[in-house]
Order: C-alpha cells, then sequence, then structure tokens
C-alpha cells in the first residue's frame, strides 16, 4: 500500500514510514520518527523525537507526541517514546518521551484509548488495552497494568503503579498504588472496592470473582493482625487462583508508594 502525505503536511526526509501509512493536512513529522504500516494522523498533529508509533494506530488532532519532557531535570538526552499497535490517540492529547532518571523510554502498549486532552508524562510504562478519559493525566514513571481505567479529570502521582483491570473514578487524585482489579475513587483516592464490572465484562469466572471479593474483606477490611499477617494467612487459603496471586504479587512487590487502603464500612 502506498504512502499517502497532504501536500500541507511536513515529513522530514529521514522519518521512516511504513506502508499505508496517511499523514493528513497540517501535520509535522519530525527526522527521527518511525511510524509503522497502516499509521493514520488525521491532520494537525504532531510527532517528534525518537518517537515510534505502531501498526495501524490513529492519531487525531492536534496531538503533541514525543515533544521533550516536563521535566526541569531533563539535560537533552536521546531518549525514546514507544506506542504500540492499534491505539486511538484522540484531540489534543500529549505524550512524552522518557528521561535518563527513568530508564530513558516512555511505553505505550497496543490496543489503548486516550481520549481528548490525556496526559502521559516521561517514563512511564501504559500497558495493553489501557483507557485514560478526558483529561486524565499520568505524573512521571507511573506504571498502568493491563485494562486498567483511568477516569475523567482524574490525576495519577509520579511513581503511582496501577495494576490490572482497576478502574480510577473520575476527578480521582491517586497519591498510592492501586492493586490489581480495584476500584479507586475520591477527591483523595480510596481503594473503594473491586472493579467488579470490569471483571465481569473481562470474562473473569463467578468462582474466581467471588473469592477475589473474600480476599479484598480479608486483606483491607479486617483489622485483625497486621498486612504482612493477612497476606500470608490469604496465600496458604488461595494459592490455586491465579488472580490472588497476582493481586498478592502487586502488594509485595518493591515500590516507591504504599498500597491505598480502604475506608473501613467499605465493600467489595
Amino acid at each position: 500500500m502506498a504512502v499517502s502525505i497532504h501536500p500541507s503536511a511536513v515529513v522530514e526526509p529521514t522519518a521512516r514510514l511504513g506502508d499505508g501509512v496517511t499523514v493528513g493536512p497540517f501535520c509535522l513529522v519530525g527526522p527521527d520518527v518511525e511510524l509503522a504500516e497502516g499509521v493514520t494522523l488525521l491532520s494537525h498533529v504532531v510527532v517528534t523525537g525518537r518517537t515510534s508509533i505502531g501498526p495501524r494506530t490513529r492519531v487525531f488532532p492536534f496531538a503533541s507526541i514525543g515533544h521533550i519532557p516536563q521535566d526541569r531535570k531533563y539535560q537533552g538526552e536521546q531518549s525514546a517514546l514507544s506506542i504500540g499497535a492499534d491505539n486511538q490517540i484522540r484531540e489534543y492529547v500529549t505524550m512524552n518521551p522518557g528521561t535518563e532518571g527513568g530508564g530513558m523510554v516512555t511505553r505505550i502498549g497496543d490496543g489503548c484509548l486516550f481520549m481528548a486532552c490525556s496526559h502521559v508524562a516521561h517514563d512511564c510504562q501504559v500497558g495493553n488495552n489501557v483507557v485514560m478519559v478526558n483529561s486524565s493525566g499520568l505524573a512521571g514513571h507511573v506504571i498502568v497494568g493491563d485494562y486498567a481505567i483511568i477516569g475523567g479529570l482524574s490525576a495519577v502521582h509520579q511513581y503511582v503503579r496501577i495494576g490490572a483491570h482497576a478502574m480510577i473514578g473520575g476527578m480521582t487524585g491517586i497519591e498510592q498504588d492501586v492493586i490489581p482489579f480495584g476500584l479507586a475513587m475520591g477527591d483523595r483516592g480510596h481503594l473503594a472496592g473491586l472493579n467488579l464490572i470490569g471483571l465481569k465484562r473481562r470474562g473473569f469466572e463467578r468462582e474466581e470473582i467471588h473469592v477475589l471479593r473474600n480476599v479484598f474483606k480479608m486483606l483491607f477490611l479486617d483489622e485483625d493482625g497486621e498486612l504482612s499477617q493477612r497476606i500470608e494467612t490469604v496465600r496458604a487459603t488461595y494459592d490455586t487462583y491465579p488472580a490472588v496471586n497476582q493481586l498478592l504479587d502487586f502488594i509485595d512487590s518493591d515500590s516507591d508508594r504504599k498500597i491505598l487502603k480502604a475506608k473501613l464500612g467499605d465493600a467489595a
């Protein structure tokens, strides 16, 4: 398939464009950019820096992809932004490359939807099938697991981890790690339960959802003993369930942030 470049677009000669790439009106593609087969830049899109965009990803008007990080520690190092396949990057989305202090690469997985005005800062690692709703933002060094949803007008603090299949409610500030399958909400977010709707949509079996609800209650609503003791009890009771092990491994992993806790009285 031939490459299509609108006459009003500016594409630097050293940019690498795969088969079937479409560059629409008034777009700018920088010299170190790589657009894989079938990528579409609709119009008024800027892609610059050491940015690669995977197959069939569509970028909508006024998105700014690959400009230098909004980090005063950035000293011009040749960091990169890697975006996977089949993503939808909507209007006014901004994504920045990495920094020397964060591994030099910002990574976006496959099949994600970034709604209008959402922002992915330097050194973030975003998984597959993630949804960022309008005007949500990730600060630097955030890790987002597969199938997580970041609600509209919400903000995630730097170095926070968002577990797979987690849901962040709209207008929520997240300052601590959110467990896989968790539901976080509130102006300063707290763990409000499990993302039950998301689990059902993803095809989790009724038995596994029931087990996860029991585990949530044991870990976050039971005041008996230390959390480490409750974790060991859960492991001994439910070690045959992959989702439970995924949740416990997340809690046990090293992190710059504490685990977001529930308010007593919340239900899973």
